[in-house]
């Protein structure tokens, strides 16, 4: 099993485990941050969603809280999980053009650190502009799991209103 960390939509269970997605193989197994800086942000075109969508960016003096994830080694790459008439995550994030798999460090709450893979923009792109219902995903699905630090999330939903002042209304009832 491959454990993965996941920082966007994918942090809602109902979307990692959707049927276009892992059909229920993603097995949460807890939340975790950063080990190294990281800061979040919305820099990629999403043209399913038709929005900004999240990225991890190296940065000083900040953590990225997440969802870990074990998934089978068979849905990590395209080839394998074709084999078993699978859609890969490496399909699902676009894996070699949109984002690139890396592994990286995480803390989880007893204060493990464990490897991880994770996926980030290959070729960011600023001024994209994220929606309400992308970043719902992300605070629901950090909300659903106790232990991520309520400043994170208020952090979230800022990042999220800086990227677009016009969701910043909205961001509040979140």
């Amino acid at each position: 099993m491959a454990l993965v960390f996941q920082y966007g939509s994918n942090c809602s269970e109902s979307e990692i485990n959707g049927q276009g997605r892992l059909r229920g193989d993603a097995r949460f197994v807890g939340i975790a941050e950063t080990v190294d800086d990281f800061e979040l942000a919305f820099d990629v075109q999403s043209t399913k969603r038709g929005c900004a969508a999240a990225d991890i960016v190296r940065g000083t003096g900040s953590k990225v809280w997440g969802v870990l994830y074990e998934v089978p080694d068979y849905l990590i790459g395209r080839e394998t999980a074709k084999a078993y008439g699978r859609k890969s995550f490496d399909a699902i994030e676009g894996e070699g053009s949109i984002y690139r798999r890396e592994p990286i460090f995480v803390r989880r709450l007893d204060g493990d650190v464990v490897p991880a893979l994770t996926y980030t923009v290959i070729n960011p792109q600023p001024g994209l502009k994220t929606n309400i219902n992308y970043v719902r995903h992300i605070v629901c699905g950090l909300r659903a799991h106790e232990g991520v630090p309520s400043e994170y999330i208020d952090k979230v939903k800022a990042i999220a209103a800086a990227n677009n002042p016009d969701i910043a209304a909205d961001l509040e009832y979140l």
